[in-house]
């Protein structure tokens, strides 16, 4: 596979270790996850432009309290758009503290407060656990807008992997259940499709990244022991109507497992009449733009979902 990497990311690839998680060394991952944040953070430059909180919210009715953190413009001069963040990690390892950077990078880019949410993680809480955490941080971030100097009416969504496939889920439960409008949605190489059957999927099997393996076995762990037909909640590829869902801005990677249902995904939006843009990298594996952030692609992928964010939530103003 190697040969096929974009030639600014094949460095940095062929010496990448060998690391599939599962449920037998998932409590190994997540610690050394941990680790890695502390140490990222104690490192971090202190960003004073851009003001970091944290609260518990209320959950669904039942659940626990959910932690999200809040990012916001240390001076704001207007009412600005929201964006409401969902992490990667497979739906079973990572936390909002890992995406502290790309938050920032949001607020400073698209001018608008972030709020990531920090959703219970299977295989400890399946579905639908995450998603109604999801959902929760959702009608709070509408109720709450006034408040937090947001206009209600141009609230995103977005995540990238498991974060994108909260994105697409949380997209079709507001809609079904009549909740907050979200004025777009933004699921970068979405984890929609728990069937692991397609091409991409089985194509891509190296272990230096996330490969169809390491899908089938973290699908295993989100929807636990449930029998019978899956929710579209849980995996979005499985919904029949897409009508009525946010415009849309997505992309993946070439060498992503997740490359054939993300452009099924776009192809099922758009015979639906959702407005959607779509990039496609070559050569580009899962992630990529986290692994090499300097790289001229990852840079041009980072600059696109910034300004169709930016696009999206100030072009009425």
């Amino acid at each position: 596979m190697e040969e096929r990497v974009h030639p600014e990311l094949r460095q940095l690839f062929s010496v990448l270790p060998k690391t599939q998680t599962s449920r037998e060394n998932l409590g190994e991952v997540r610690q050394q996850m941990n680790q890695m944040v502390i140490s990222m953070n104690a490192s971090k430059p202190v960003n004073d432009a851009v003001l970091i909180s944290e609260r518990f919210i209320p959950g669904a009715e039942g659940d626990p309290d959910v932690r999200v953190k809040i990012y916001e413009p240390k001076l704001k001069n207007e009412i600005l758009p929201g964006v409401l963040h969902f992490h990667g990690g497979g739906f079973i390892i990572g936390t909002a503290d890992m995406f502290d950077a790309n938050c920032e990078e949001i607020v400073k880019e698209v001018n608008c407060v972030v709020i990531s949410v920090d959703y219970r993680l299977a295989p400890e809480h399946p579905f639908p656990a995450p998603v109604e955490d999801c959902y929760a941080a959702l009608k709070w971030f509408s109720e709450n807008a006034a408040e937090l100097g947001v206009d209600p009416s141009r609230i995103a969504v977005s995540g990238g992997s498991a974060g994108g496939g909260l994105t697409a889920a949380i997209s079709l439960l507001s809609r079904d259940r009549k909740g907050p409008s979200i004025a777009f949605q933004m699921p970068n190489y979405p984890m929609i499709d728990d069937r692991c059957i397609t091409s991409s999927n089985n194509e891509i099997t190296d272990e230096r990244i996330f490969n169809g393996k390491s899908n089938q076995q973290a699908w295993g762990m989100y929807l636990g022991d449930k029998d019978g037909e899956v929710s579209p909640y849980a995996a979005p590829a499985r919904a029949t109507d897409l009508s009525g869902l946010p415009p849309t801005y997505t992309c993946v990677g070439e060498l992503d497992p997740f490359r054939d249902e993300t452009i099924e995904y776009v192809a099922r939006l758009t015979k639906a009449g959702v407005p959607v843009e779509f990039h496609l990298y070559p050569g580009c594996f899962h992630g990529f733009e986290g692994f090499v952030p300097n790289a001229e692609i990852s840079q041009r992928a980072i600059k696109e979902y910034h300004s169709a964010l930016k696009r999206a939530l100030h072009k009425s103003n």
